[in-house]
C-alpha cells in the first residue's frame, strides 16, 4: 500500500538546528527504505524563500503497522523535527 506523508517542522528558533543535527541519519534511513523497496520518492518542503519547512515522502509498505514502526523511529520524529505529520493512503494514477 502506498502512503503519502506531509510532515511539517516545528517553527521554534531551534527547529532548523534540530533538523540539521539529525538530517544525515534521516537520509540514511530513507536510503535503507529505498534499498528495501519502501521508498518511492521524497524530499524537503520549502517555503517561498527556499527554507526547509518540512518533508514529503511517498512510501510503500505491505502493512500499516510497518509504516508506523518506521515512522515512530525516524530521526525527524525522535529528534523533534516534525511537528505535524499527515499520512494518507495514496493511489498512483495509471497513465
Amino acid at each position: 500500500m502506498l502512503y503519502v506523508i506531509h510532515a511539517y517542522d516545528f517553527t521554534d528558533e531551534q527547529a532548523h538546528h534540530r533538523r540539521m543535527a539529525v538530517r544525515e541519519r534521516h537520509i540514511a534511513g530513507a536510503k535503507l527504505l529505498k534499498s528495501n523497496g519502501n521508498f518511492v520518492l521524497g524530499g524537503a518542503l520549502l517555503d517561498l524563500d527556499g527554507k526547509m519547512i518540512g518533508s514529503m515522502m511517498l512510501v510503500d509498505f505491505e502493512e500499516e503497522a510497518q509504516l508506523h514502526h518506521w515512522l515512530e523511529n525516524d530521526p525527524y520524529v525522535t529528534g523533534n523535527v516534525w511537528d505535524k505529520i499527515d499520512v494518507k493512503p495514496f493511489k498512483m494514477a495509471n497513465i
